[in-house]
């Protein structure tokens, strides 16, 4: 199973913003530190902010911060959401399946995506940026001479 570079720079957003703290990131700065265009970052805001795991607060002092759900809750669940429902064939494509009444192949991989998903379940934000991982977060942004903030 492979995931968009959507949800992939989705849990790479939540991820730096868990190990910002109380301080309030501006999703320019995210971009910067992640290395992606800022129009990527601002429509993963977006999202996550639809989904009520980000919130954004405008004007001067504004910025991106995570929701107390966005911090504790599944990542399996959130990378659902992100995924939305689908197959990992898509047996009813353009040009049908032949297989597709007598296929044991789907009802396979929908259980190996399901596995996939209840693997990531038990897992949350927080628990993700533990040691190694949140000091190598932190130190994004300060290796090319900024300043932390």
């Amino acid at each position: 199973m492979r995931l968009t570079k959507a949800t992939d720079l989705a849990l790479r957003v939540m991820m730096r913003l868990a190990v910002a703290g109380d301080e309030l990131l501006v999703a320019r700065r995210v971009a910067e530190d992640m290395r992606v265009p800022y129009t990527h970052v601002a429509k993963v805001v977006a999202q996550l902010q639809r989904l009520g795991v980000v919130e954004t607060r405008r004007g001067r002092g504004g910025g991106l911060a995570l929701t107390a759900g966005g911090r504790t809750g599944s990542i399996g669940v959130l990378v659902r959401r992100l995924e939305g429902v689908g197959d990992v064939v898509d047996c009813e494509g353009e040009v049908p399946c032949p297989l597709a009444g007598a296929c044991r192949l789907r009802g396979a991989l929908r259980r190996a995506q399901e596995a996939f998903y209840a693997t990531l379940d038990p897992l949350t934000v927080d628990e993700l940026v533990g040691p190694p991982t949140g000091p190598v977060l932190l130190g994004i942004g300060r290796r090319e001479g900024r300043a932390p903030g």
